[in-house]
């Protein structure tokens, strides 16, 4: 379980969490909850690099299809392949309990600092 007072949150709605020397991005309760029933996932390729706020993928739901957002600037390192077959867990799991990539961010500390820390996100969407 990802610690939320490690989380950071776009405006777009993901979320990434630097944990134990890993970067962890996913989207977070309140982008679940608006999306609604979740279908499909794409999920980028493991070696690509993304910029942040590049496009990195897409989700879609019975409501609405969405792109992803990089909250920061990385290399995939892995993707959850449990998402390519079971895309309804990010419903059914805690957000902070599933992951959609992670990375290796080229400047953690310095793509974060204009995000919104997970009290401050909650805050904001409320």
């Amino acid at each position: 379980m990802l610690e939320k007072e490690n989380i950071f949150c776009s405006k777009s709605h993901e979320y990434v969490c630097e944990q134990d020397g890993n970067c962890y991005i996913g989207l977070t309760d309140y982008a679940v909850e608006q999306l609604g029933d979740i279908v499909f996932v794409e999920m980028p390729e493991v070696g690509s690099h993304y910029a942040k706020g590049e496009i990195f993928g897409t989700v879609e739901s019975v409501k609405a299809a969405s792109e992803l957002y990089m909250p920061v600037s990385g290399t995939v390192e892995a993707i959850n392949e449990d998402l390519i077959e079971k895309p309804e867990l990010l419903n059914e799991v805690a957000f902070n309990e599933i992951w959609l990539i992670k990375i290796s961010a080229d400047a953690y500390q310095q793509d974060v600092a204009d995000l919104l820390g997970y009290d401050e996100y909650k805050e904001e969407v409320e």
